[in-house]
Formats: C-alpha cells, structure tokens, sequence
C-alpha cells in the first residue's frame, strides 16, 4: 500500500513538470489602491532614510558603532560560509539561476511573461539603484577617511547596498510571479529571508554600512512594488515576439517543398484511341525501322568528320628508347658497337 502511494505521488510529481496542454490563465498583478499606498510609504520611507544619512544623523553615528564592533572579529568561525553566502545577492550568478528556473516555466505555460518580468525588474534595478549610488557617491567602511562623517560625495558606490537590493528583486520575482495566493505568501517569506541574510552578512563582512542595507531593502522592494506599471509594455512585447515568431514559421512552411503524399494519384498518359494503336504498331514494323533508318550514314556516330585511313593502310611507329622507367643506381647502356666479351681461360 505505501510503494502505490509513493507511485501516486511520483506520477503527481512528474506531471507537474511536463508540459501543459494550453496556455494557463495567468493571475497579473495590478496597481490596486493598497499598492500604491504602499508604494508611496515605501517611497517616503527611502527618502527620509537618505535625508538621515545626509545630515549624518544618529543613523550615520550606529554605522560607525557597528564598524567599530568588527562582526566579522568577533564571529570568525563563520566568516567562511558568509562568504559564499554572500554570492546569492550577487548579479550574475543569481540572475543565471533564476532565469534558468523562469524559462523552463515559460515553456511549459506557453508564455513569455516570466522572462520578459525577469528582464523588466533587472532593468529597473540597474537604473534606479545605479543612478543613486553614482549620484550620492558614499565610501564604504574600508576607505572611510574622516570617523563620524556619512562619507557622502567621495566618489563611492556602495549607497545603497547593490547585494540587498539585488537579493530582494531577484528571489522576490519568484513571489511575484507565483500562480496562487498561499505559493505567493510562502515566496515572499522566504525572499525576505533570503534578502536580509544578504544583507547582514555584508555588514559582518564589512563592506557595507548598516545603513547601506536598510536602503536596499528599500529600493528592491520600490522595484518590485512598481512592476504593475510595467505589466502594459511586458503584454505588447510578448504579443510582439509571439507574432514575429508565428510569421518566421509561415515563411519557413511556404518557402519548403510540399513532398508528395503516398495516396496521391500519378501523372498518367491518357489511353490512346485505335488509330493510335495501330499507328504505333506500323511503326514498330522491320521495314517501318529500315525507312527510317539511313542505310549509309556519311560519318560514323563514333568518328570525326574528314578521311580516315585503314588500319592496315597505317604507317608502323617504333619507339625509340628503352620502355623501362629510369632508375638512379643503373647506369645507360651503351648504344655504340658492343665490346668482345673475354673468354674464359684467356686473360
């Protein structure tokens, strides 16, 4: 009774991974008014951050307290897994796995949407969190110059933390993306998680300031909370791609040969009448072929025209040498009157 049912479950298992028959109704998120209130706290929230760290307020004095406490002095047995850890905030590697994950969903819900949303968040990261780390350009605690100062203007990049804002929108698509109500709300758990784990271990690592991270974890969540807007674009574009790639395969299919198909009836000569047949019968006659056939052709099909000699009329050609090809150690024989060879017993 257990082996059916691990079968039972293993069959469920697998046809949740093969293909599904027609395109699924998707549930798309929209900018409803709880959104956008969020949004905008969300928003508030980001600005006052910065406007806390431009002042250097009591939130710039708690970064340099953390710093000062060296995490990664006072916990060194786990320096080593938070530094692998940490590779989950990055880009590349990140962006890799999750797209990866998204393409195998969109072909087997026979859509572009997971992928054209993946590259839509990416973009809107790129822009926004890059835009303000060049704009504010914060040191990071390791070339901080002046202790107490935010580090603000120097030339930096670290404000906001790029790792936390990365990790928020890269595993928090995923909730986004989810196709019902209770996968959503266990995504969104585990992607927080995920993104403040990332973070602090940036802060343990001492490439961040405490907060660097606080200000990614609100501009990734800014990016997700603003991807409903997007979500007009995102249809036209696959409607687009889509259409583009219908229209290649209707070139392909009308510029290849159709083969013929097996129940498909010959060219056939029509039957001939009669007179046809008897015609052909006269035709094939000996003395139809003889009147047809020139009983002394001027020139053979195999020969030139112009005279031609008989064999026994021909001129003989000797050739002159020796036949056999030449060799390097063998000396000429000599063409002159041959020499009296010396009999034996006379020298």
């Amino acid at each position: 009774m257990r082996t059916e049912r691990n079968l039972a479950r293993l069959d469920r298992v697998f046809a949740r991974l093969d293909r599904e028959p027609d395109r699924p109704t998707l549930d798309v998120p929209k900018m409803s008014r709880h959104r956008i209130v969020l949004l905008a706290a969300t928003l508030a929230f980001y600005l006052a951050t910065v406007w806390a760290v431009v002042i250097t307020s009591w939130l710039v004095r708690l970064d340099w307290q953390v710093m000062f406490f060296r995490p990664y002095q006072q916990w060194p047995e786990i320096h080593a897994f938070l530094d692998y850890y940490v590779v989950l905030g990055q880009r590349g590697p990140t962006a890799v796995m999750i797209a990866a994950w998204l393409g195998w969903r969109a072909w087997r819900q026979h859509t572009l949407r997971p992928l054209l949303v993946f590259g839509a968040a990416l973009l809107l990261l790129n822009i926004t969190v890059g835009a303000a780390k060049i704009g504010m350009g914060r040191l990071g605690p390791h070339y901080a110059t002046t202790i107490g100062s935010n580090e603000m203007g120097m030339g930096g990049d670290i404000f906001p933390s790029g790792h936390t804002a990365n990790a928020v929108v890269t595993w928090g698509i995923l909730a986004y993306l989810a196709s019902t109500p209770g996968t959503r709300r266990w995504l969104s758990a585990s992607s927080a998680l995920m993104s403040l784990g990332v973070g602090l271990t940036t802060v343990y690592l001492g490439t961040h300031w405490l907060s660097d991270v606080v200000l990614g974890w609100v501009a990734g969540l800014l990016v997700l909370l603003a991807l409903p807007w997007c979500e007009p674009l995102i249809t036209r574009a696959e409607t687009w791609l889509l259409d583009a790639r219908d229209r290649r395969r209707a070139r392909g299919l009308d510029t290849a040969p159709v083969p013929a198909s097996v129940g498909t009836a010959a060219l056939l000569k029509p039957p001939a009448t009669a007179e046809e047949e008897a015609a052909a019968r006269e035709n094939t006659t000996p003395a139809a072929r003889s009147s047809r056939t020139p009983a002394h052709p001027q020139h053979p099909a195999h020969l030139a025209p112009g005279p031609h000699a008989s064999r026994s009329e021909r001129t003989p050609v000797t050739p002159a040498g020796s036949r056999r090809p030449p060799h390097a150690d063998r000396a000429p024989r000599a063409t002159g009157t041959p020499t009296t060879r010396p009999l034996p017993g006379n020298g």
